[in-house]
């Protein structure tokens, strides 16, 4: 998923903050107000202490994960990612992007150049990137729709590996309060009919988002794909009907 240094100062620079649609969490965990002290503390730490760190955290993209053990989990994720070269970001992860929202886990996306360098047992816990492309349904909220393409453009063929940390709900699904249990390996779609009916939907209705002519708007980067590692590991493990995406075949 390499994007440039100049790439990603070009887009924060077509990014108001008023273009970008708020999506509130689903839950907040429980626990009592801030105390008086605890506010005095956030207010001198934001004062003295360096954010050095998390600055870097400007791109923004939200999609969906279904877990690879149990594919009908699924999360929308909202990723606040850090390009860190041309060939490794990485990015956390959260159910909404309001200064409320919970993080729910993390990933780190690699080039495909990068990808081939791995072993065979550890290529197994990395997802590929072209499905959520072509499909219209990875986006990048707040940005002109030339400067969101030529994003999706520099990720085709790439790939993540993401470990989602806490199950805060989605779509009405059973949640927890707290993060509980151990992480889970998420996976991406790759083709049609897998997401749960109504998760992408809702979301373009809450973000004032079009999938479907997103995709269109996308047909052409088919040309660029290339067969991807893991496009066909949940294969028929969602229990209902789902259709190729033009341009996505497993390698």
């Amino acid at each position: 998923m390499p994007v440039s240094m100049a790439m990603a100062a070009l887009l924060l620079s077509l990014s108001p903050s008023w273009a970008q649609e708020k999506v509130a969490p689903p839950q907040s965990p429980p626990g009592a107000d801030k105390a008086p002290q605890t506010r005095a503390l956030e207010a001198g730490a934001k004062l003295l202490q360096s954010n050095s760190p998390v600055a870097g955290f400007d791109i923004y993209l939200v999609g969906f994960h279904p877990m690879k053990d149990h594919p009908e989990h699924q999360m929308e994720a909202h990723h606040y990612c850090h390009q860190m070269n041309e060939d490794f970001a990485q990015c956390v992860l959260f159910d909404s992007n309001t200064r409320k929202a919970n993080m729910h886990g993390v990933e780190y996306i690699i080039s495909e150049a990068l990808f081939e360098t791995l072993p065979a047992e550890e290529k197994a816990f990395w997802h590929p990137h072209n499905g959520e492309i072509l499909s219209g349904q990875l986006m990048a909220p707040g940005i002109p729709k030339v400067a969101e393409k030529a994003l999706m453009k520099s990720k085709m063929n790439s790939y993540g590996k993401t470990w989602h940390v806490w199950n805060t709900g989605h779509m009405g699904q059973p949640n927890d309060k707290l993060p509980l249990g151990p992480p889970m390996l998420a996976w991406s779609f790759n083709r049609d009919g897998e997401a749960q009916p109504g998760l992408v939907e809702e979301r373009d209705r809450r973000m004032k988002r079009d999938t479907a002519a997103t995709r269109k708007e996308r047909a052409d980067l088919a040309r660029l794909a290339r067969p991807q590692a893991g496009t066909d590991a949940l294969k028929g493990k969602f229990g209902r009907p789902t259709r190729d995406i033009p341009g996505v075949t497993d390698k």
